[in-house]
């Protein structure tokens, strides 16, 4: 079987104090497959744009912030993870630096700061919790996983770093 996952970007913004993370609170559309979750900054690329390109995009488009600083942390394929059993493949970002304000919310939610250490207490994918430790632990290599999904629920998780 060829793999041809939907190409995306996700992006967290730190604060100026590295304490805080912009998240949003995906509570605006009853239709979302993501209603009720807290999650990162991004969505697809689009077609001739490469992956900072796109994340600088969706970071203009969904908290009007121009990003200066970022790096990759890493990659995720996410086999089945669609609302359709879609496959997709994530890249992981760290945004240190951006210029502009975030607003209040988006048109998919509540735009938040939260405290680094309380993101494990927020609602979240379940496969979140096993990769958000990576994005922001102090290790300068990137990682590389697989979450493989079936029906909406989490099958496994495994990853290396290089």
């Amino acid at each position: 079987m060829i793999y041809t996952p939907i190409l995306a970007t996700l992006g967290y913004v730190l604060s100026a104090d590295r304490r805080k993370v912009l998240l949003v609170h995906r509570n605006a559309r009853a239709d979302d497959a993501h209603l009720g979750k807290y999650n990162g900054l991004g969505g697809k690329l689009e077609p001739l744009e490469d992956v900072v390109a796109g994340m600088r995009r969706e970071l203009f488009e969904e908290a009007g912030i121009e990003c200066t600083e970022l790096g990759l942390r890493g990659t995720i394929s996410w086999p089945g993870f669609g609302k359709h059993g879609e496959d997709w493949f994530g890249f992981i970002f760290i945004v240190s630096a951006f210029r502009g304000m975030p607003p209040a919310s988006n048109a998919e939610g509540v735009l938040q700061w939260i405290d680094i250490e309380r993101i494990a207490e927020l609602p979240l994918w379940e496969g979140d919790r096993h990769f958000l430790p990576l994005v922001f632990d102090n290790d300068p290599r990137p990682f590389h996983g697989v979450m493989p999904y079936r029906d909406g629920r989490l099958v496994s998780w495994s990853y290396s770093r290089v």
